[in-house]
């Protein structure tokens, strides 16, 4: 098991760097440094490209809005990595994975789910079918202007990240699945107090506006992941306010394809921030972390054979 994450003085800061820890026999390593320059870095998202190759994604910039995706690649399980390099040369602002992980297909392809901090958030997904050599990036995922909560003016809220977070309204940081062969489905964050979806018809290529569900959302991230027997199982903090507080940090589960949610734990209730989830699964197995008071990575395995 490997976990990465972004750490330094303060999120934004230019000393943060992507650091990783591996867990083997039931125990977390020491961890150790992947990247780190004179620039902020964000975001780090692993995938497995094959049994040989396991990707790393993060971001690096001093802005969000203009931000780099760079990319490194390991090949002997995570002890040591490639020098890193733009998955897009050149872009600036977001492609490739945002947050949260890559999903392969039916079709063997591999969706990257992205988004942009501009003026107004929006989403997108990038798409490789050649192991990502190459990306195609689908048109913005936006919520429709009739669907938008009056402007609300944020003060106060003690989030170290740079201003246009705050003046931008709409979806970010989506979370896929896939339900059926080249049905894919995604949710995001949002700030209009609930969780947003969209989908795809055609193996992620195009996707009908987002729209909202009846998920509270509190403006930060998810994540979800697609069990075996077709049972969802969503991580959130289910509080309804935009930029709300960041306890609970709960696990849903829908049997629906995502239309009906039960609630099936909350894994912290107390004062603090518990946000950012990843979950993935392995079999009846789920693996969950999530950063705790942002002074540490929180994780749980769970066997949902006890679970209703």
């Amino acid at each position: 098991m490997l976990a990465a994450w972004f750490g330094g003085s303060a999120e934004g800061a230019p000393d943060t760097g992507i650091w990783m820890a591996a867990r083997e026999a039931g125990t977390f390593s020491s961890p150790w440094l992947i990247e780190a320059t004179e620039e902020p870095h964000w975001n780090p998202v692993l995938f497995r490209y094959s049994e040989q190759v396991i990707g790393l994604c993060f971001k690096v910039g001093h802005k969000i809005s203009q931000w780099r995706t760079m990319v490194v690649q390991s090949t002997d399980g995570g002890r040591t990595w490639t020098k890193s390099r733009e998955l897009v040369p050149g872009d600036l602002g977001g492609r490739g994975p945002v947050k949260n992980k890559m999903i392969r297909l039916s079709d063997g392809s591999i969706l990257a789910p992205a988004s942009l901090e501009t003026d107004v958030w929006t989403a997108f997904v990038d798409r490789s079918v050649d192991e990502g050599g190459h990306w195609i990036r689908s048109k913005d995922i936006c919520i429709p202007q009739s669907g938008y909560l009056p402007q609300q003016e944020i003060t106060g809220s003690g989030i170290p990240v740079t201003e246009q977070s705050f003046a931008g309204r709409g979806v970010i940081q989506p979370s896929l699945w896939e339900s059926a062969p080249g049905n894919v489905h995604m949710l995001l964050r949002s700030s209009e107090g609930r969780v947003f979806r969209s989908d795809s018809e055609d193996y992620g290529q195009s996707w009908c506006p987002a729209y909202a569900t009846g998920l509270p959302n509190n403006n930060s991230g998810l994540d979800l992941v697609r069990m075996e027997d077709g049972r969802l199982v969503l991580a959130c903090n289910p509080v309804a306010e935009n930029w709300g507080r960041r306890s609970p940090i709960s696990l849903l589960t829908s049997d629906d394809n995502g239309i009906h949610w039960d609630k099936l734990l909350d894994m912290e209730t107390g004062q603090g921030e518990f946000s950012y989830p990843a979950v993935i699964a392995e079999g009846r197995r789920i693996h969950v972390t999530y950063t705790y008071k942002r002074e540490a990575v929180a994780y749980w395995c769970l066997e949902l054979d006890g679970f209703k």
